[in-house]
C-alpha cells in the first residue's frame, strides 16, 4: 500500500506560530511534512491566529502542504459556529474537525453522552460535505467512569463514522493501552497522533516504550488510518530541532 502522509500538529511549534505563520510554515515544509494541522480554532470567527482562511491556504499551497485536520473547541461544532468551521476548513481543503479535548463532559456518563450527541449530529450533517467529525485523546480519556475508561464509553456510544484520534503517548500517559483501542474499535482511526512515551528528556519517535511496529501494523491494516499526524516539539513550541528528529526517526523505520 502506498505510504500514510505524515503530518505535524502546528501546536508542537505554536511559539514559532506566534512569531510568524508563514515563516514556520515554510521550514515545517522544508523539513519534509506533507500536511499540517492547526490547533484551538473555536468557531467564533472566520480566521485562525489573525489570518484568513484564504491566507492561510495561500501558505500551504506556496510550499505544497495540505491541511490534514483542525483542532477545535466543542463550541466550534454548536450553533452558528459550526457554519464558520465549515467555511473556514472548506477552504483549507480539510476534511477532518476534531475536538481537540473535553474534559468537563469526559468526566461523567451524563457529560460523555451529551458529547456523543454533538459527535453524532456533527456527523450527520458534515456527510454531504465529504468531511467527518471526530475526538483527539487526551490521558484523562482513560480515567475510568462508573467501571469502564471514559473513551470505551464515548466511542461505544458514537456512530462509526466519527473519527477516533488516537495519541499514543496521552493514551499510555493516561493509562490507557493504545494498542487495545486500536483493536477494539477497528475502522475508526482514520488519523493518529503520534508521540512516544516513557523515554528519557528530551527524546521523540522511536526512543520510548511505544510498540511502533504493532501500532503500525494496526494502522496500516484494520483500523484504516489516512493520515499520521507527529505531535512533539520543543519547550513552549519553539524551534524546529525536536519536530525535526521526530520525522528523520520515522523515515528510519520507513514510515515517510
Amino acid at each position: 500500500m502506498a505510504k500514510i502522509p505524515v503530518g505535524l500538529q502546528l501546536f508542537s511549534v505554536r511559539g514559532e506560530c506566534s512569531k510568524d505563520l508563514a515563516a514556520t510554515i515554510k521550514v515545517v515544509a522544508g523539513i519534509g511534512y506533507v500536511a499540517v494541522e492547526p490547533w484551538g480554532y473555536g468557531g467564533d470567527k472566520l480566521e485562525w491566529m489573525g489570518h484568513s482562511p484564504q491566507a492561510i491556504r495561500k501558505m500551504l499551497d506556496d510550499h505544497g502542504l495540505a491541511c490534514c485536520g483542525i483542532h477545535l473547541a466543542t463550541g466550534a461544532l454548536l450553533g452558528d459556529n459550526l457554519a464558520r468551521t465549515v467555511e473556514l476548513n472548506q477552504v483549507l481543503g480539510n476534511r477532518f474537525l476534531v475536538i481537540a479535548a473535553d474534559k468537563p463532559r469526559m468526566s461523567s456518563l451524563d457529560g460523555i453522552r451529551e458529547l456523543a450527541g454533538i459527535l453524532d449530529a456533527t456527523a450527520e450533517r458534515l456527510k454531504p460535505l465529504g468531511m467527518r467529525t471526530g475526538y483527539h485523546a487526551h490521558g484523562f480519556d482513560f480515567a475510568l467512569i462508573e467501571g469502564r475508561p471514559a473513551w470505551d464509553v464515548l466511542f461505544g456510544s458514537t456512530q462509526h463514522d466519527v473519527v477516533m484520534q488516537m495519541d499514543i503517548g496521552n493514551c499510555a500517559g493516561g493509562g490507557g493501552d493504545p494498542i487495545a483501542m486500536l483493536r477494539k474499535f477497528p475502522g475508526r482511526a482514520l488519523s493518529v497522533h503520534l508521540k512516544d512515551y516513557g523515554g528519557p528528556a528530551g527524546s521523540v519517535i522511536g526512543e520510548g516504550q511505544a510498540d511502533w511496529p504493532t501500532i503500525f501494523g494496526l494502522c496500516e491494516s484494520t483500523a484504516g488510518t489516512q493520515v499520521y499526524v507527529v505531535e512533539e516539539g520543543g519547550a513552549d513550541g519553539l524551534g524546529f530541532d525536536v519536530s525535526r528528529r521526530s520525522l528523520e526517526a520515522l523515515r528510519r523505520m520507513g514510515k515517510s
